[in-house]
């Protein structure tokens, strides 16, 4: 197979190379590099790439720096098919138009997201080569929108580090291409560096605290955490369904809005996606207004990041932001404080969830699943030691959501803080609140001492609102990337983008990063 794939790339270059010219019509290939869904889609219906040629040279950049020179470790499998189906979709260009509005653009799937043609483990040797025969339903939608999937990502294992990307599945951390000593977050940290490296044109993740927003503001990334219920969890394996979101990692706020239309739906697999039903705005890409921030109202939310251990280059990267913010026409409200917050934390009660989701959703695969309980998963011994721990205490719990005393005074707790979330904005009459995503720079990979700084487990996940982080700037000598967060009301997923284009369009903040530069 891989003597078969090698092949294949080869000639798939040497296509790249003759097929492909610019407007004054000297050979050159399409420059993948930061390459954008439109500008891909554009070159395609231009007929001046094939989709062969563009997925051959992604998978290049895959095999130059993913396990070899940057080592960023961040991919678990190429498709062996990627060339096939770009193959299949450039005839279908030829004999009857795109496919789609995402036509042959190369998407990396996080490894918790079933995928019909390669194995789903969740990062786990407990579910190694485990085929379920079917998509999930985001996959399902970005494969019918033409998008080709090129390789599964990295992740923390069952998606539980927000802080790092560790696994039993791949030897190794996934490493920060910013600055490969460095962690990338958790736990999409492979789609994360797999996107800033350009090794796809974006990536799925899923966040159930953290984990599509801090890989992205680690690796200066657009990462956008969509209101519950707008888009499905089928086919995902579970972390924690009260919370847990799945969306996509990208380069461009436009990239954003292009894969939001395409995978925002309802799915009767996911009930939580019944609540989206009439939210879904008919045009994503109608938000995306340079001017955007003008007259926009923005609320400073101390409570989401200011703390004794905030870095100090953080807090003047976000106060950079802020005057970027105010020069772009927001009017920006320093501070507003969501009331009585502390005393809503110290009343909400717990609620582990983890076993009881996990359980159903491996008892719905049958014998697809290689183990069909948490409890089988534990005797296993398959597993990184650093999640036994975690692994043990879920077990331990019996806990069913809607009904165990802590699960009801989780939810409690949940319907407090979202009104208490809307009465501040209303009060202050904010189109969002926003603050840095994370306080602190991307750790040293080993190092769990030093401050951590996630601001992400709080506010989103647990009122189910919408967020979205974009580049804000670089700490540590321009080299480590920090992002701006920007948190709204339910369904304003389309204000969210309005403000973060604007953001993005005036500051141009991101870059990639320099130890994955363009192949010769």
């Amino acid at each position: 197979m891989l003597t078969r794939w090698l092949a294949g790339l080869g000639a798939a270059l040497a296509v790249a190379g003759a097929a492909v010219v610019v407007e004054t019509q000297s050979p050159r290939p399409f420059a993948i590099d930061e390459a954008t869904i439109a500008q891909i889609e554009t070159a395609l219906r231009a007929r001046t790439l094939t989709c062969h040629a563009l997925v051959a040279q992604y998978l290049a950049r895959i095999d130059a720096y993913d396990k070899q020179h940057a080592a960023l470790n961040a991919i678990v499998l190429v498709n062996p098919d990627a060339l096939r189906a770009a193959d299949d979709l450039d005839r279908r260009l030829a004999q009857s138009g795109p496919a789609g509005p995402l036509h042959c653009v190369p998407v990396l799937v996080k490894d918790n997201y079933e995928t019909i043609d390669v194995p789903t483990t969740a990062g786990s040797l407990a579910l190694k080569d485990m085929m379920t025969g079917k998509d999930a339903f985001v996959v399902k939608r970005l494969r019918e929108a033409g998008a080709v999937v090129i390789a599964k990502t990295n992740m923390a294992e069952f998606a539980f580090s927000p802080v790092e990307t560790v696994n039993s599945i791949l030897p190794g951390y996934t490493r920060n291409p910013y600055d490969t000593a460095r962690v990338t977050a958790g736990s999409s940290g492979g789609s994360a560096a797999g996107t800033a490296a350009n090794f796809g044109a974006f990536a799925t993740a899923s966040d159930t605290g953290d984990s599509i927003r801090g890989p992205a503001a680690h690796q200066a990334l657009v990462g956008l955490r969509s209101t519950m219920g707008l888009i499905s969890r089928g086919g995902v394996v579970p972390l924690s369904l009260a919370a847990d979101i799945t969306g996509a990692l990208t380069r461009t706020v436009a990239d954003t809005a292009a894969v939001l239309q395409v995978i925002a739906g309802e799915d009767p697999a996911d009930p939580a996606t019944a609540d989206g039903r009439g939210h879904v705005d008919a045009d994503y890409a109608a938000a995306l207004d340079a001017g955007g921030l003008r007259g926009a109202r923005l609320g400073v939310l101390h409570q989401a990041y200011d703390t004794p251990t905030t870095d100090a280059e953080v807090l003047g990267v976000f106060r950079s932001a802020l005057d970027e913010l105010r020069h772009a026409g927001a009017e920006v409200i320093d501070p507003v404080a969501v009331d009585g917050l502390d005393a809503m934390r110290r009343g909400g009660g717990g609620c582990n969830q983890f076993k009881y989701d996990l359980n159903r959703y491996l008892a719905g695969l049958g014998d697809k699943a290689p183990r069909h309980s948490l409890d089988e998963i534990i005797k296993s011994r398959r597993f990184h030691p650093s999640i036994q721990a975690r692994l043990e205490s879920a077990q331990a719990s019996d806990d069913v959501p809607g009904e165990t005393p802590g699960c009801k005074s989780r939810d409690e707790f949940r319907v407090r803080l979202r009104e208490a979330v809307l009465k501040v904005m209303d009060d202050n009459r904010l189109d969002a609140l926003v603050y840095p995503t994370w306080s602190n720079p991307p750790r040293l990979i080993g190092d769990l001492n030093t401050p951590a700084g996630d601001n992400n487990q709080l506010f989103s996940p647990s009122t189910g609102f919408p967020a979205i982080t974009v580049p804000m700037g670089y700490t540590r000598a321009g080299t480590l990337p920090a992002g701006l967060q920007f948190f709204g009301r339910a369904w304003s997923e389309a204000t969210l983008i309005r403000l973060a284009y604007g953001y993005e369009q005036a500051t141009h903040h991101r870059h990639p990063p320099a130890s994955t530069p363009p192949l010769r």
